[in-house]
């Protein structure tokens, strides 16, 4: 209950400076816009002549840019303003003032920072989400089973990112390596069946892509068999092995604020 108090304090403070520049929500919301209409252009062009690429329907593939979509939101609301921000406190030494705070340090360089200016992201993944599974007359069942690999998907993302954020304590400058990262997800836009078969081994087993979009649109879709206990194992030891690698890394981390 006290850090669910200390994150709703995280929030209110964070909307509250962020709310000083309204006219960016409705750049935001537009850019968001623009970028779906974009992601569905390209998809369109995969199913010109009756092509179904990977034998995925349009209204199947459309479960998945919903995945990725709304993916692409949390990532601008809560991954990208926390994580990409502790390279600057390894460079600038304020990673030091974060571990001496009463608070468990992952949580706080995790949950810190909030923008709303991946609302717009959140909002057009829902629609597009509700607008393809009321075409394929999906059943509520269906989308719980969405939004529960939807939220294993959310964990492996996150899991990576602080993984590679983390190498910062002893590399310092790593930007382009989650920017590689983020280049990766882009993938994660048609269905993983779509690719080639060794396409489909890197970012099933490598980078697990399939796992993030693809694999809720399939339990959805109650196509194949959406592997519960893999996804929900991936995700656990991912975060165990973020979180014990953060603290592994601590035990090598010398201030540069001194």
């Amino acid at each position: 209950m006290r850090y669910l108090r200390v994150f709703r304090l995280f929030l209110l403070t964070s909307l509250a400076a962020e709310m000083e520049y309204r006219g960016n929500f409705l750049l935001g919301l537009l850019s968001s816009f623009l970028t779906l209409v974009g992601a569905l252009f390209g998809l369109a062009l995969l199913y010109q002549g009756g092509y179904r690429p990977g034998g995925w329907a349009w209204e199947e593939a459309l479960l998945v840019l919903a995945a990725f979509t709304l993916l692409q939101g949390l990532a601008s609301t809560l991954l990208a303003p926390n994580l990409n921000k502790i390279v600057e406190h390894v460079q600038q030494g304020t990673l030091d003032f974060v571990l001496l705070k009463p608070l468990d340090p992952q949580f706080w360089l995790s949950l810190r920072a909030f923008s709303p200016w991946g609302l717009g992201d959140l909002a057009l993944g829902l629609g597009l989400l509700l607008y393809g599974g009321l075409r394929l007359g999906l059943s509520p069942l269906d989308f719980a089973l969405f939004a529960l690999y939807f939220a294993l998907g959310a964990v492996i993302l996150y899991s990576l990112w602080f993984l590679l954020a983390t190498t910062s304590i002893w590399f310092v400058k790593i930007y382009n390596v989650t920017e590689v990262l983020r280049g990766l997800l882009e993938a994660g836009r048609f269905p993983v069946g779509a690719y080639p078969a060794l396409y489909r081994v890197f970012f099933t087993f490598v980078v697990p892509v399939a796992f993030l979009t693809t694999v809720p649109a399939e339990a959805a879709l109650k196509r194949g068999e959406a592997p519960l206990l893999l996804a929900g194992g991936l995700a656990l030891l991912l975060f165990l092995l973020a979180r014990g690698f953060f603290l592994l890394a601590l035990r090598s981390y010398t201030s540069a604020s001194s």
